[in-house]
């Protein structure tokens, strides 16, 4: 699922770079650096969006590692527990391994699932803020990765 800040910045992106060339061709420095501007802030709200968009990737991905860690432990146990051959306490043991692994497998996911949640308000609340030092930040990045692109091209 893409994030809505991608979306909203690459409208944003494009219509700066419409009122910029719009205020180059008729010569209107105000429309030119305006439209700049708005393209610069149009593509930090879309490199944010996609920084949102990476992290809820790497939360699920984490939580999807644990469901299958979980199914492989519950597979496992229920193996064992089933198996006539292993005693009574043996199968307590193993049960309650699993039922430790699956709590803390969940408790893991939900763990994560919050400290991304705070995280992107966090980092909402300091572009909110700080509208020029994130929209450097953004150009920096950007830069760093363009740099990083051209030259695995090389």
């Amino acid at each position: 699922m893409v994030d809505t800040d991608r979306i909203t910045g690459a409208a944003q992106a494009l219509g700066g770079k419409l009122q910029g060339a719009v205020g180059d061709l008729t010569g209107s420095r105000r429309d030119s650096v305006e439209g700049r501007a708005r393209e610069a802030a149009g593509q930090a709200e879309n490199l944010y969006g996609q920084a949102k968009d990476t992290a809820r990737d790497a939360a699920e991905h984490v939580a999807d590692t644990a469901r299958d860690l979980g199914g492989r432990i519950r597979n496992t146990v229920g193996g064992l527990v089933g198996s006539d051959d292993v005693e009574p306490r043996a199968r307590r043991a193993a049960h309650d391994g699993y039922e430790s692994a699956s709590d803390f497998a969940e408790d893991a996911y939900a763990r994560g699932r919050h400290a991304l949640r705070r995280g992107s308000h966090e980092v909402g609340d300091q572009v909110a803020a700080y509208p020029l030092a994130s929209l450097l930040v953004a150009g920096a990045v950007g830069f760093g990765l363009g740099l990083l692109v051209s030259a695995s091209r090389d």
